[in-house]
């Protein structure tokens, strides 16, 4: 059975892209094929570069706004590298329906907050203010609706007095590095069985 060709849109230093890009050997169904950004300034181009994975850069700016023209040069790429499966790794656009619907089923998403709870952003912030004894990171597959799909996986960090969004954010970061590759791993073999990580 041949590897699942995996492409990662990021827009910054691609912390999750890392730890994807490095389970990815041995007896892993999935090799990447691609590291994608919206950002040719982005850190984790040259990461997956020294990784030895293509890359390419499909700058939204030129596009003023015309989303669905950005997102018609931005699936160029994935399709020409072949991708079987699509994540999305700290990609800060806001993706149209027309794009998602085109990897319906093989698009994934890490989301820092306990899904359904905190979509959008802030979500350590607004943890905090509404007083959350847990907090954590989900992996749900992409739907047209924003951080709505079916839940793969989550992983929970307990909230600690006198947490501020970034001591919060730095422990759910850690846990996002092991809940990414483990539902990729499952993912990729076909099992969409939720990872539960504590």
């Amino acid at each position: 059975m041949s590897n699942k060709k995996v492409a990662i849109l990021i827009s910054g230093g691609g912390s999750n892209m890392v730890s994807l890009l490095e389970s990815m050997t041995g007896d892993h169904p999935a090799r990447p094929c691609l590291v994608l950004s919206n950002n040719a300034d982005a850190g984790g181009l040259a990461k997956a570069a020294a990784a030895g994975v293509a890359t390419a850069v499909v700058d939204h700016r030129p596009f003023k706004g015309d989303r669905e023209a950005f997102e018609a040069e931005l699936v160029k790429p994935i399709f020409e590298a072949g991708a079987d499966i699509v994540c999305l790794a700290g990609f800060m656009r806001v993706l149209t329906a027309g794009f998602v619907s085109q990897f319906e089923g093989r698009m994934l998403n890490i989301h820092p907050s306990l899904l359904p709870k905190y979509k959008g952003l802030h979500t350590h912030a607004r943890a905090l203010e509404a007083g959350d004894a847990e907090h954590g990171c989900t992996v749900h597959e992409v739907t047209p609706r924003l951080d709505d799909g079916p839940v793969l996986g989550q992983a929970r960090v307990p909230v600690l007095p006198g947490d501020t969004p970034d001591t919060l954010a730095a422990r759910v970061l850690v846990q996002e590095h092991k809940l990414y590759p483990a539902v990729l791993r499952r993912f990729a073999a076909g099992d969409k069985t939720p990872v539960q990580l504590a």
